[in-house]
Parts: structure tokens; sequence; C-alpha cells
């Protein structure tokens, strides 16, 4: 029997799975809220739909997994207002459901490591949001629930190469800052890796093994580009927008050990360096 994926809110880190879910004959449904994308959504091989609320009940019912990737709001997570009852109906068939959250629902741990037993204390309003929206996913009785903390994504067309080579990216530097990140190729294969091995109700970071500076990242890119680095600019000195300055609200280090031991991941790029560097290959 062909394996139908619904994707609420089919976006970058959704489309990693796709890509390898496809090729092994699923069938993927991404929905989208705007119709002008559904077309550059069917080029990649999905079948898309508009997110609302009867295309995605009636996609549910075709569903035999379910990941859910739009974030929430202050009215609650999009996907479970739109269609929560219908998820408790159908909890039962489903083999699989993922929520993809981020690693801020732990807060601020001052560069200190966290892992998934970790306090869920969000420094800021989208770490709460997200701590919220976990919560409310895990209400849904008898879903096959797993919850993936997403660290900082980066990958094809979200790399730092633009802005270093535009003459934009900052070297912002906080004393003890330091964040996880990880390469949407190694987010594709988590997902994949719980699919094949699902464990209803488990939490999994997912991260590379070096967390590091954010200035660190900026400097190798421009190593690597052969381009000056960037100046230095203090914290504190920063002209940040309110959303970039919160993301420094919150330094820790987080722990990837779980989706290793219990789901035999092997990360294709466990550093930034790897993943940048070949990110500049694929460029090339």
């Amino acid at each position: 029997m062909t394996k139908t994926l619904l994707s609420l809110g089919h976006g970058y880190s959704a489309q990693g799975l796709a890509t390898l879910l496809l090729p092994q004959g699923w069938r993927v449904i991404g929905t989208s809220r705007k119709p002008e994308k559904l077309d550059s959504l069917a080029a990649t091989g999905i079948e898309p739909i508009l997110f609302e609320r009867s295309s995605v009940a009636k996609a549910l019912e075709q569903a035999s997994h379910v990941l859910a990737s739009a974030a929430p709001s202050h009215d609650g997570d999009p996907a479970l207002n739109m269609i929560g009852d219908d998820l408790a109906n159908h909890a039962s068939r489903l083999e699989w459901v993922g929520y993809l959250s981020t690693t801020g629902v732990y807060g601020d741990h001052q560069g200190g490591w966290v892992d998934e037993g970790a306090a869920l204390t969000p420094a800021t309003r989208r770490g709460r949001l997200r701590v919220e929206a976990e919560a409310a996913w895990r209400a849904v009785d008898g879903l096959p629930l797993h919850i993936f903390r997403l660290a900082g994504i980066y990958g094809p067309g979200r790399g730092p190469f633009a802005k270093v080579r535009a003459g934009t990216a900052r070297r912002i530097i906080k004393d003890g800052q330091v964040f996880s990140r990880t390469h949407v190729d190694d987010i594709a294969q988590v997902l994949a890796a719980s699919i094949d091995h699902p464990n209803p109700g488990a939490a999994y970071n997912v991260c590379d093994d070096d967390p590091a500076p954010p200035q660190d990242v900026i400097e190798h890119a421009a190593n690597l580009l052969g381009l000056p680095v960037p100046p230095a600019i203090p914290f504190e000195q920063a002209d940040m927008t309110p959303m970039a300055r919160s993301f420094y609200a919150e330094s820790k280090r987080v722990s990837n050990t779980r989706i290793k031991e219990e789901l035999g991941v092997e990360l294709i790029y466990p550093d930034y360096r790897r993943g940048l560097e070949a990110l500049l290959a694929a460029e090339d």
C-alpha cells in the first residue's frame, strides 16, 4: 500500500523530507496558504492543496502519516485550530505524526548543555508559543506524536554566503553566546528515521555536534569565499531588529545524543564547517 504523507505547512524542512520519500514511492500532499505557490510546489513532485479546512480534512482521510510545520500564533496552532477534531478522529488509524518545534523551548542556559529532559523555560514569545503548541499537540488523544526540536536551520539558499558576498554580513559579538545549528538534509534524515522507527510520545533534538558562536560561522564563510572577514561589532552597539536581538536572549548547547542512539542517525554534516563547505561546493 502506498504511504501518504500530509504535510501541513509544506516549507523548507518538509520539502527536505519529501525529497527523500518521493523516490521511495510515497505520495506527499503539501499545503500552502498562498494559491500562487501551488504550481511551484507541484513542480517538486508533491500534490499541493490550499490550507483550508475542506481540502485539508479530505487529505487527512487519505494520509497514513502527518507532518506539521506551521508556526503557532497567539491564536494557537493553525493546523490544530483547523482540523484538531479530525486528527483526534483519525488518531488510531495514523501510523506517525511529526510536529516541528524549536530548541527555543528550552530558553537560556548561559551556554550550558540541554537534552530532551530539560525543563521547558522559554525566554522569548516565540518559544512560549511553541511550548503551548507542543502541549496542544500532545493533548490530542491517541495521536502517534513525535516532536522534533530544531536548532537553527541552514542549507541550500539559507546560508551566510549571500550576505558575506554582499558585504552585509555582521559578526556580532556577545560574550559566551553560542547557538546550535542543523542542516536541512540532517533534519530530513532524522524525520525519515523516526518514520521507520516510530516511538509515539518521543521528543528529539535535531542539531549538529558543534554549538558555536555565530561570529565564527560568518568568519568561516568569509574565509571559504576568500573575502575579508566582517569586522566585529559588540552586541550592545549592534543595530538590530527586535526579532534579531531576541535570538541573543538565549545561549545553550543542545545535545543530539537521542537521535543517534535511538534512531541510529549518523549526521551528514556534524558541524557547520562541513555543512558550509558542502553548500559552497554545490554552488560551484
